[in-house]
Protein backbone atom coordinates (compact mmCIF):
# COMPACT_ATOMS: atom_id res chain seq x y z
CA UNK A 1 0.00 0.00 0.00
CA UNK A 2 1.72 3.42 -1.12
CA UNK A 3 1.93 6.58 1.60
CA UNK A 4 -1.07 8.38 0.08
CA UNK A 5 -3.46 5.84 0.37
CA UNK A 6 -1.99 5.04 3.72
CA UNK A 7 -2.21 8.43 5.46
CA UNK A 8 -4.50 11.62 4.86
CA UNK A 9 -2.27 14.66 2.65
CA UNK A 10 -2.47 16.90 5.43
CA UNK A 11 -3.38 16.74 9.26
CA UNK A 12 -5.14 19.87 10.44
CA UNK A 13 -3.42 21.30 14.10
CA UNK A 14 -5.77 21.55 16.13
CA UNK A 15 -6.19 24.12 19.11
CA UNK A 16 -5.55 23.29 23.38
CA UNK A 17 -9.09 23.40 24.79
CA UNK A 18 -9.79 25.32 27.98
CA UNK A 19 -9.45 21.83 29.73
CA UNK A 20 -6.40 20.61 28.32
CA UNK A 21 -4.38 24.01 29.33
CA UNK A 22 -5.80 23.86 32.71
CA UNK A 23 -4.44 20.21 32.64
CA UNK A 24 -1.03 21.75 31.07
CA UNK A 25 -1.01 24.89 34.15
CA UNK A 26 -1.54 22.01 36.71
CA UNK A 27 1.63 19.93 35.66
CA UNK A 28 3.94 22.60 34.85
CA UNK A 29 3.53 22.20 31.37
CA UNK A 30 2.18 25.51 30.35
CA UNK A 31 4.89 28.20 31.12
CA UNK A 32 4.79 31.89 29.70
CA UNK A 33 8.16 32.17 27.03
CA UNK A 34 9.65 35.21 25.45
CA UNK A 35 8.97 33.80 22.14
CA UNK A 36 6.46 32.89 19.67
CA UNK A 37 6.72 30.08 16.37
CA UNK A 38 5.26 33.07 14.35
CA UNK A 39 8.63 35.13 15.48
CA UNK A 40 10.72 32.96 14.22
CA UNK A 41 8.82 33.32 10.35
CA UNK A 42 10.68 36.38 10.37
CA UNK A 43 13.76 35.45 8.80
CA UNK A 44 15.37 37.48 5.92
CA UNK A 45 17.09 34.66 4.40
CA UNK A 46 18.33 31.20 4.23
CA UNK A 47 20.51 28.35 3.02
CA UNK A 48 20.31 24.76 2.87
CA UNK A 49 21.48 22.29 5.12
CA UNK A 50 23.84 19.63 3.82
CA UNK A 51 24.77 16.01 5.89
CA UNK A 52 28.21 14.80 5.85
CA UNK A 53 27.71 13.11 2.27
CA UNK A 54 26.65 16.50 0.47
CA UNK A 55 22.93 15.32 0.68
CA UNK A 56 19.77 17.74 1.03
CA UNK A 57 18.70 17.24 4.70
CA UNK A 58 15.19 18.75 3.95
CA UNK A 59 16.21 21.69 6.61
CA UNK A 60 17.33 24.99 5.84
CA UNK A 61 19.03 27.26 8.17
CA UNK A 62 17.90 30.51 8.30
CA UNK A 63 18.84 34.27 9.15
CA UNK A 64 17.45 37.22 10.46
CA UNK A 65 18.19 41.07 10.07
CA UNK A 66 20.52 42.43 12.46
CA UNK A 67 17.88 44.34 14.52
CA UNK A 68 15.77 40.50 14.87
CA UNK A 69 18.44 38.52 15.66
CA UNK A 70 19.63 40.59 18.78
CA UNK A 71 15.75 40.31 20.08
CA UNK A 72 15.22 36.60 18.72
CA UNK A 73 18.88 35.46 19.92
CA UNK A 74 17.93 36.49 23.24
CA UNK A 75 14.77 35.27 23.33
CA UNK A 76 15.49 31.80 22.64
CA UNK A 77 18.16 31.67 25.36
CA UNK A 78 15.66 32.49 27.64
CA UNK A 79 13.62 29.58 26.36
CA UNK A 80 16.81 27.27 26.97
CA UNK A 81 17.04 28.54 30.53
CA UNK A 82 12.90 28.05 31.11
CA UNK A 83 13.24 24.58 29.50
CA UNK A 84 16.76 23.09 31.10
CA UNK A 85 17.31 25.54 34.20
CA UNK A 86 15.60 27.38 36.73
CA UNK A 87 14.48 29.73 34.01
CA UNK A 88 16.81 32.68 35.69
CA UNK A 89 18.90 35.24 33.34
CA UNK A 90 22.51 34.04 35.06
CA UNK A 91 22.97 31.55 32.94
CA UNK A 92 22.17 33.93 29.52
CA UNK A 93 25.76 35.13 29.53
CA UNK A 94 27.58 31.27 28.78
CA UNK A 95 25.05 30.57 26.41
CA UNK A 96 25.42 31.24 22.64
CA UNK A 97 22.61 30.62 19.42
CA UNK A 98 24.64 28.62 16.81
CA UNK A 99 22.18 28.00 14.25
CA UNK A 100 18.03 28.27 13.72
CA UNK A 101 16.63 25.46 11.27
CA UNK A 102 13.66 25.46 9.64
CA UNK A 103 12.26 22.33 8.06
CA UNK A 104 10.42 22.88 5.33
CA UNK A 105 9.58 18.86 5.18
CA UNK A 106 6.51 17.47 6.98
CA UNK A 107 3.92 18.42 8.59
CA UNK A 108 4.23 20.51 11.81
CA UNK A 109 7.51 22.66 10.14
CA UNK A 110 9.68 23.08 13.09
CA UNK A 111 12.19 25.27 13.94
CA UNK A 112 15.50 23.51 15.35
CA UNK A 113 17.39 25.69 17.54
CA UNK A 114 20.95 24.77 18.20
CA UNK A 115 22.43 26.48 21.86
CA UNK A 116 26.38 25.87 22.66
CA UNK A 117 27.36 26.67 25.98
CA UNK A 118 30.37 28.79 25.37
CA UNK A 119 32.83 27.55 28.32
CA UNK A 120 32.97 24.44 27.23
CA UNK A 121 31.40 24.12 23.94
CA UNK A 122 29.21 21.60 24.75
CA UNK A 123 25.66 22.10 22.83
CA UNK A 124 21.96 20.80 22.92
CA UNK A 125 19.02 21.13 20.34
CA UNK A 126 15.71 22.18 21.33
CA UNK A 127 12.53 22.67 18.99
CA UNK A 128 10.17 25.58 18.59
CA UNK A 129 6.48 24.09 16.97
CA UNK A 130 2.91 25.68 16.32
CA UNK A 131 0.81 24.45 19.58
CA UNK A 132 -1.14 20.92 18.34
CA UNK A 133 -3.64 19.49 20.78
CA UNK A 134 -3.34 16.09 19.06
CA UNK A 135 0.67 16.33 19.03
CA UNK A 136 0.57 17.66 23.14
CA UNK A 137 -1.98 14.19 24.19
CA UNK A 138 0.82 12.51 22.13
CA UNK A 139 3.36 13.61 23.99
CA UNK A 140 2.18 13.31 27.22
CA UNK A 141 1.19 9.67 26.48
CA UNK A 142 4.65 9.25 25.64
CA UNK A 143 6.08 10.37 28.92
CA UNK A 144 3.61 8.28 31.02
CA UNK A 145 3.46 5.12 29.00
CA UNK A 146 6.74 4.34 27.52
CA UNK A 147 10.12 4.02 28.86
CA UNK A 148 11.27 7.37 28.78
CA UNK A 149 10.29 11.16 30.42
CA UNK A 150 9.69 14.06 27.80
CA UNK A 151 10.09 17.79 29.09
CA UNK A 152 8.13 20.16 27.15
CA UNK A 153 6.38 24.03 27.22
CA UNK A 154 3.32 24.74 26.11
CA UNK A 155 2.23 28.72 26.04
CA UNK A 156 -0.96 30.03 23.54
CA UNK A 157 -0.02 28.83 20.15
CA UNK A 158 3.66 28.09 20.55
CA UNK A 159 4.96 24.68 21.97
CA UNK A 160 8.63 23.62 23.08
CA UNK A 161 10.03 20.49 22.56
CA UNK A 162 13.81 18.90 24.20
CA UNK A 163 15.82 17.49 21.75
CA UNK A 164 15.26 13.50 21.74
CA UNK A 165 18.94 12.13 21.03
CA UNK A 166 19.84 8.66 18.85
CA UNK A 167 20.31 7.99 15.52
CA UNK A 168 17.99 8.44 13.47
CA UNK A 169 16.20 5.20 12.27
CA UNK A 170 16.82 5.65 8.60
CA UNK A 171 20.60 6.65 8.73
CA UNK A 172 20.53 3.84 11.18
CA UNK A 173 19.03 1.43 9.04
CA UNK A 174 21.60 2.48 5.73
CA UNK A 175 24.71 3.21 7.62
CA UNK A 176 24.72 0.90 10.59
CA UNK A 177 22.25 -2.19 10.69
CA UNK A 178 24.42 -4.03 8.01
CA UNK A 179 27.58 -3.75 10.45
CA UNK A 180 25.54 -5.16 13.20
CA UNK A 181 26.30 -8.75 14.54
CA UNK A 182 23.88 -11.66 14.66
CA UNK A 183 23.01 -10.85 18.30
CA UNK A 184 22.76 -6.90 17.84
CA UNK A 185 19.92 -7.94 14.99
CA UNK A 186 17.79 -10.03 17.18
CA UNK A 187 18.52 -7.41 20.08
CA UNK A 188 17.29 -4.94 17.34
CA UNK A 189 14.22 -7.42 15.70
CA UNK A 190 13.19 -7.91 19.50
CA UNK A 191 13.06 -3.78 20.41
CA UNK A 192 11.51 -3.05 16.78
CA UNK A 193 8.42 -6.02 17.72
CA UNK A 194 7.92 -4.00 21.21
CA UNK A 195 7.90 -0.31 19.47
CA UNK A 196 5.70 -1.69 16.59
CA UNK A 197 2.84 -3.02 19.73
CA UNK A 198 3.49 -0.11 21.96
CA UNK A 199 2.68 2.48 18.83
CA UNK A 200 -0.74 0.31 18.34
CA UNK A 201 -1.35 0.30 21.56
CA UNK A 202 -1.58 4.23 22.32
CA UNK A 203 -2.41 5.12 19.09
CA UNK A 204 0.72 6.68 17.71
CA UNK A 205 0.62 7.32 13.69
CA UNK A 206 3.22 7.52 11.01
CA UNK A 207 6.45 5.88 12.44
CA UNK A 208 8.61 5.86 9.66
CA UNK A 209 11.85 5.52 9.83
CA UNK A 210 12.89 9.32 10.16
CA UNK A 211 10.32 9.32 12.92
CA UNK A 212 12.22 7.44 15.57
CA UNK A 213 15.06 7.39 16.78
CA UNK A 214 17.88 4.30 17.18
CA UNK A 215 19.02 4.69 21.02
CA UNK A 216 22.34 2.93 21.70
CA UNK A 217 23.76 2.21 25.46
CA UNK A 218 27.00 0.71 26.44
CA UNK A 219 26.26 -2.17 29.22
CA UNK A 220 29.48 -4.19 30.08
CA UNK A 221 30.51 -6.21 26.81
CA UNK A 222 27.71 -5.07 24.61
CA UNK A 223 25.63 -2.82 22.86
CA UNK A 224 22.11 -2.42 23.89
CA UNK A 225 19.52 -0.86 21.27
CA UNK A 226 16.14 0.87 21.82
CA UNK A 227 13.88 2.71 19.80
CA UNK A 228 11.94 5.58 20.80
CA UNK A 229 9.75 8.12 18.82
CA UNK A 230 10.68 11.17 18.13
CA UNK A 231 7.69 12.56 16.40
CA UNK A 232 4.10 13.29 17.89
CA UNK A 233 2.28 14.62 15.28
CA UNK A 234 -0.13 11.90 14.54
CA UNK A 235 -1.72 11.11 17.91
CA UNK A 236 -4.88 9.37 16.63
CA UNK A 237 -5.79 11.21 14.26
CA UNK A 238 -5.79 8.58 11.21
CA UNK A 239 -8.68 6.55 10.65
CA UNK A 240 -6.52 3.24 9.13
CA UNK A 241 -5.25 1.02 11.91
CA UNK A 242 -2.15 0.36 10.12
CA UNK A 243 -0.71 3.94 9.97
CA UNK A 244 -0.58 3.05 13.56
CA UNK A 245 1.42 0.01 13.14
CA UNK A 246 5.17 0.99 11.96
CA UNK A 247 5.89 -2.48 10.23
CA UNK A 248 3.34 -1.02 7.32
CA UNK A 249 5.75 1.67 5.95
CA UNK A 250 7.79 0.61 3.66
CA UNK A 251 10.58 2.85 5.41
CA UNK A 252 10.49 0.27 7.55
CA UNK A 253 10.56 -3.07 5.38
CA UNK A 254 14.56 -4.09 6.50
CA UNK A 255 13.45 -4.17 10.18
CA UNK A 256 10.48 -6.06 9.39
CA UNK A 257 12.55 -8.79 7.65
CA UNK A 258 14.86 -8.32 10.42
CA UNK A 259 12.18 -9.33 13.10
CA UNK A 260 11.21 -12.72 10.26
CA UNK A 261 14.69 -13.90 10.22
CA UNK A 262 15.88 -13.82 13.96
CA UNK A 263 12.43 -14.03 15.71
CA UNK A 264 10.13 -17.47 15.90
CA UNK A 265 6.54 -16.66 15.46
CA UNK A 266 6.47 -17.32 19.31
CA UNK A 267 8.88 -15.31 20.52
CA UNK A 268 7.04 -12.29 18.53
CA UNK A 269 4.01 -12.94 20.77
CA UNK A 270 5.83 -13.01 23.89
CA UNK A 271 7.54 -9.67 23.17
CA UNK A 272 4.11 -8.15 22.08
CA UNK A 273 3.13 -9.49 25.52
CA UNK A 274 5.57 -8.31 27.20
CA UNK A 275 5.18 -4.81 25.93
CA UNK A 276 0.99 -4.67 26.49
CA UNK A 277 1.72 -5.74 30.27
CA UNK A 278 4.09 -3.34 30.75
CA UNK A 279 2.11 -0.24 29.30
CA UNK A 280 -0.77 -1.44 31.43
CA UNK A 281 1.41 -1.26 34.16
CA UNK A 282 2.06 1.96 33.39
CA UNK A 283 -1.55 3.21 33.10
CA UNK A 284 -2.02 1.49 36.64
CA UNK A 285 1.01 3.64 37.97
CA UNK A 286 -0.08 7.05 36.17
CA UNK A 287 -2.80 7.24 38.51
CA UNK A 288 -5.08 10.62 38.36
CA UNK A 289 -2.70 12.04 35.57
CA UNK A 290 -3.76 9.45 32.86
CA UNK A 291 -7.34 9.88 34.13
CA UNK A 292 -7.34 13.26 33.79
CA UNK A 293 -6.29 13.25 30.42
CA UNK A 294 -7.79 10.41 28.82
CA UNK A 295 -11.11 12.81 30.02
CA UNK A 296 -10.15 15.89 28.44
CA UNK A 297 -9.32 13.87 25.33
CA UNK A 298 -12.42 12.39 25.40
CA UNK A 299 -13.93 15.91 25.29
CA UNK A 300 -11.72 17.07 22.51
CA UNK A 301 -11.78 17.31 18.89
CA UNK A 302 -8.51 15.58 17.44
CA UNK A 303 -9.80 13.61 14.13
CA UNK A 304 -11.99 13.78 11.73
CA UNK A 305 -15.91 12.32 11.58
CA UNK A 306 -14.24 9.36 8.49
CA UNK A 307 -11.33 9.15 10.51
CA UNK A 308 -13.13 7.99 13.14
CA UNK A 309 -15.82 5.74 11.67
CA UNK A 310 -13.06 3.76 9.92
CA UNK A 311 -10.65 2.98 13.01
CA UNK A 312 -13.75 2.04 15.91
CA UNK A 313 -14.57 -0.37 13.24
CA UNK A 314 -11.26 -1.86 12.09
CA UNK A 315 -10.32 -1.77 15.92
CA UNK A 316 -13.64 -3.49 16.74
CA UNK A 317 -12.54 -5.98 13.86
CA UNK A 318 -9.03 -7.11 16.05
CA UNK A 319 -10.77 -7.07 19.46
CA UNK A 320 -14.61 -7.83 18.82
CA UNK A 321 -15.22 -5.38 21.31
CA UNK A 322 -18.95 -3.93 21.02
CA UNK A 323 -17.67 -1.07 23.10
CA UNK A 324 -16.13 0.01 20.27
CA UNK A 325 -18.62 0.60 18.02
CA UNK A 326 -20.67 2.90 20.12
CA UNK A 327 -17.88 5.43 19.87
CA UNK A 328 -17.81 8.85 19.07
CA UNK A 329 -14.95 10.48 18.43
CA UNK A 330 -11.13 9.69 18.63
CA UNK A 331 -11.06 10.53 22.28
CA UNK A 332 -13.29 7.63 22.99
CA UNK A 333 -11.20 5.46 20.79
CA UNK A 334 -8.25 5.78 22.49
CA UNK A 335 -9.58 5.51 25.94
CA UNK A 336 -11.21 2.62 25.06
CA UNK A 337 -8.10 1.37 23.45
CA UNK A 338 -5.96 1.58 26.90
CA UNK A 339 -9.08 0.42 28.90
CA UNK A 340 -8.82 -2.68 26.16
CA UNK A 341 -5.39 -3.15 27.16
CA UNK A 342 -5.64 -2.55 31.08
CA UNK A 343 -8.49 -4.58 31.40
CA UNK A 344 -7.20 -7.67 29.97
CA UNK A 345 -4.17 -7.49 31.85
CA UNK A 346 -5.94 -7.23 35.32
CA UNK A 347 -7.86 -10.58 33.93
CA UNK A 348 -4.92 -12.54 33.19
CA UNK A 349 -2.91 -11.22 36.74
CA UNK A 350 -6.38 -12.08 38.47
CA UNK A 351 -6.14 -15.61 37.09
CA UNK A 352 -3.22 -16.15 37.75
CA UNK A 353 -3.64 -15.33 41.78
CA UNK A 354 -6.54 -18.11 41.49
CA UNK A 355 -5.15 -20.71 39.73
CA UNK A 356 -2.10 -20.18 42.21
CA UNK A 357 -4.64 -20.31 45.23
CA UNK A 358 -6.71 -23.28 44.15
CA UNK A 359 -5.32 -26.43 45.18
CA UNK A 360 -4.36 -28.42 41.80
CA UNK A 361 -3.76 -25.26 40.14
CA UNK A 362 -0.82 -24.87 37.97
Amino acid sequence: MSEERLMSKKKPAYPVNEQLDVYLDHYNRKIEIPIFYEDLLRFAGSVVVYDSNDEDTLWIRVYYSEFDRKEIDISLKKVYSILHSDGSNSIIQYLNVDAVDYCTFGNSKPFRIKVRNILNDNFTYFYVKRADASRIYGLELEHMLSPYNLNFLVYKDTLIEEHIAGIPGDVFIKEFLPKCTESEKAQLAKEFVKFNERCMIRLLGDMRSYNYVIVPTHDFDHVVYKIRAIDFDQQCFEGKLKVYRPQFFKENLLMVELVGDKLLRDSVDQYKLEERSIVAKRILSSGNRIKKLREICRNDVISTPENIEMLKNQIYELTLDMAFKKCKNMGEVLDLALSFVRRNYEDVSMKQIIENKIPGGR
